[in-house]
């Protein structure tokens, strides 16, 4: 049998909930027979095309990974030095390096590179790896590559999954977005009523700053506004 492992994010820029990882392993011979079914990068497919495509997707797949960074753990990892395409690095390498622990080697791994440099962004995904596999990094891989559309799916979903538990917890958030209207208002009205901000939001995003100003609410260390 010829593995292939693709791996994928949803997440990175929402200013609400988790940044998602996913690496799904398959069997190459079964890759012709996703696409055929229909999968393909998750931003192409509504979310009821998204649903349809998981149990497609299970019943092909070798072994699969998942990653969940909650906000709060985005937040310390920036506010320590780690900026997000770091935590996404480790975030590749745990995933991949748990279905390498498990015995499936495949004999290559399609990521969808989250680096402005794919090459740099492949270099650091190596070095982290137990073992020498052929890795390919590309842009938009999740568009060209099979495996990696379905990696993007398998995140997607799980991501969509967190925000809907919130939703049924707090109300309506939205998307999670920060051009998501729903989004920001409710993490306004959230702060008006409780004097913080939800505990699933992303503090050291740059959408917070400008939601601070829309609130009034000073910059540590300022006694007035102006």
């Amino acid at each position: 049998m010829v593995m292939i492992i693709g791996a994928d994010e949803a997440g990175r820029g929402p200013v609400l909930g988790p940044l998602v990882i996913c690496a799904a392993c398959f069997d190459e011979f079964n890759i012709d027979k996703l696409r055929s079914s229909g999968v393909q990068d998750s931003k192409k497919l509504t979310s009821n095309q998204r649903e349809s495509m998981v149990k497609i997707i299970d019943s092909f797949l070798v072994d699969k990974e998942i990653v969940v960074f909650p906000a709060k753990h985005i937040d310390n990892s920036i506010t320590s030095g780690t900026n997000l395409n770091q935590l996404e690095v480790d975030g590749f390498i745990y995933a991949i390096n748990s279905i390498l622990d498990r015995g499936n080697i495949p004999d290559v791994i399609w990521l969808d590179a989250a680096d402005i440099d794919e090459k740099r962004f492949q270099r650091r995904i190596e070095a982290g790896l137990e073992v020498d596999v052929k890795i390919i990094a590309k842009h938009k891989c999740d568009e060209t590559e099979t495996c990696v559309g379905a990696a993007s799916i398998l995140a997607k979903i799980r991501r969509d999954q967190i925000i809907k538990q919130l939703s049924s917890k707090y109300g309506n958030i939205g998307s999670g977005y920060p051009s998501d209207v729903k989004t920001r208002q409710f993490i306004k009205d959230f702060y008006k009523e409780y004097g913080f901000f939800p505990p699933f939001v992303r503090k050291t995003w740059k959408t917070m700053r400008n939601l601070e100003k829309e609130l009034d609410i000073l910059p540590p260390g300022q006694t007035r506004l102006f």
